[in-house]
């Protein structure tokens, strides 16, 4: 894969002009960059397309409508901001963040979410695309089946080698309860599911497919790719309320029954908003997620050497005061890069496949409200590009971190 590395005479420019690093060893290693994002911008999201490069997309949002936009990392500097879509009728939420995916030959998918009826949590997942070499995003599409008025989100997107992209997705369809108006909307009827689909180039959704059919309402999904195919790892919900983490596989063109990562034991009456993240070379799989089992909060790492059909022990990340909001990429087969954060900050470590905690890195100042969302982290030459969104400013905010 071709990455556009960081040069290093930008570094050197940069550091003579930035004054937020403190001592010499921060100055070495950290370069705060100009964020193409605007005013009122938030829910970043950092992506690495299957183009070689990086993408960085977010909402800018006015009293009137939100506009999702993305850049691109090329020649040191982030491109002129591009306009995917614009819309006075979407659900922006903190959590629940709009993303962009690109696929090896550079078409592009984007998915919003967009309110299908008067409900707080009635909305629509929606997908526009741009094929490479088009000037123009498409019409959108709805990415479900089902036309119930319910909650759709919590979208995990990639591309796959033959262009087509694997979507996965948090889908309340059996959710819409038949009691009379006035019960509570967002818990009522039957549990939230996870769903898959293929969609091509030209945006024709195939294979759609339920995963599981009782998971956590509220925390992210993610999706990685293995040797064997697509893994979707997402927190569960079991009858007793015991929500940990659980991974489907697909193998030989079959999806695998879930199957837990690892038992926390976490029992909690409710969503944590706060979901897990992944990545995979080969048969090499990596998964990263918050729990609070027993009341004791903690950032866990965990390791299959198999394509996800066995884990090893997970190995906590944080130093005890992690709030969760993990991201992950890879560095090599035998190194990974995780974030998270710790009270308000956002901290991030090099880890090994045996789990050693190789460095950590302070990466950035952030509120652990939900204001400042869920920040993003992307590997690149020989650094990790940063994204948050800083709630003071109300502004996504880029930073640059030599490894």
């Amino acid at each position: 894969m071709k990455i556009t590395y960081l040069s290093r005479s930008l570094i050197v420019c940069a550091l003579l002009v930035t004054l937020s690093c403190s001592t010499k060893e921060e100055q070495k290693e950290t370069v705060q960059l100009v964020s193409p994002a605007g005013a009122n911008s938030e829910e970043p999201n950092l992506v690495k397309g299957g183009d070689g490069n990086l993408y960085l997309s977010w909402i800018e949002k006015s009293d009137e409508k939100a506009v999702l936009q993305y850049s691109k990392w090329q020649d040191s500097k982030w491109s002129a901001p591009e306009i995917i879509a614009e819309g006075s009728d979407w659900f922006v939420n903190w959590a629940d963040y709009p993303a962009l995916a690109v696929n090896q030959a550079g078409g592009k998918i984007a998915h919003y979410l967009q309110m299908s009826d008067s409900g707080s949590y009635t909305y629509d997942i929606k997908v526009v695309g741009k094929k490479s070499g088009s000037t123009e995003w498409s019409a959108p599409i709805k990415l479900h089946s089902d036309s119930v008025s319910a909650e759709h989100g919590f979208v995990s997107m990639i591309p796959m080698t033959d262009n087509k992209f694997f979507l996965s997705w948090l889908d309340g369809r059996n959710t819409v309860s038949t009691e009379p108006k006035g019960h509570d909307e967002h818990s009522s009827g039957g549990a939230m599911t996870i769903r898959s689909a293929f969609l091509s180039s030209d945006l024709q959704v195939s294979d759609e497919v339920e995963l599981d059919s009782r998971v956590c309402d509220c925390c992210q999904t993610t999706a990685a790719i293995t040797a064997n195919g697509p893994i979707v790892a997402y927190r569960d919900r079991s009858e007793e309320e015991i929500r940990d983490m659980s991974i489907v596989r697909m193998v030989d063109g079959q999806w695998t029954t879930p199957m837990t990562i690892h038992n926390d034991g976490w029992n909690i009456a409710g969503c944590p908003v706060n979901g897990p993240r992944s990545i995979a070379d080969q048969n090499n799989l990596a998964i990263a997620w918050f729990t609070a089992a027993e009341g004791v909060a903690k950032v866990n790492l965990a390791f299959s050497e198999d394509a996800g059909e066995t884990f090893g022990a997970p190995v906590q990340l944080d130093q005890g005061s992690g709030i969760g909001r993990v991201d992950i990429d890879m560095i090599d087969a035998e190194t990974l890069f995780v974030s998270w954060m710790e009270k308000d900050d956002l901290v991030g470590a090099k880890v090994n496949s045996n789990g050693d905690i190789l460095k950590r890195y302070q990466l950035a100042t952030s509120s652990k409200g939900r204001s400042s969302g869920f920040p993003q982290i992307a590997l690149i030459g020989d650094g990790v590009m940063v994204a948050w969104t800083d709630s003071e400013e109300k502004r996504v905010k880029v930073k640059a971190i030599t490894l």
